[in-house]
């Protein structure tokens, strides 16, 4: 796993949910439920991320994207192909 990758991603969520402690941020937490964020931040992490890395992320994928894990796994497989 790409540390930078990680980083980026925690930008990302750090920008969008500004109160919430990331040290505290599991892998593997529902991003919605432990950031006690809405769907609209949800998907505003999405698009930040398709921003950030340039890789498109069809909305049947959006369901998939629930954790830091999932979104980082994602993104490593986009990048590769």
């Amino acid at each position: 796993m790409n540390t930078d990758t990680k980083a980026t991603v925690m930008d990302i969520i750090a920008a969008i949910a500004p109160d919430a402690d990331l040290n505290e941020l599991a892998g593997d937490q529902d991003l919605r439920e432990a950031l006690d964020i809405d769907s609209m931040d949800h998907l505003n992490i999405i698009i930040a991320i398709h921003d950030r890395f340039g890789i498109e992320i069809p909305e049947r994928d959006y369901g998939k994207l629930v954790t830091v894990d999932q979104l980082l796994t994602y993104i490593e497989s986009k990048r590769a192909n």
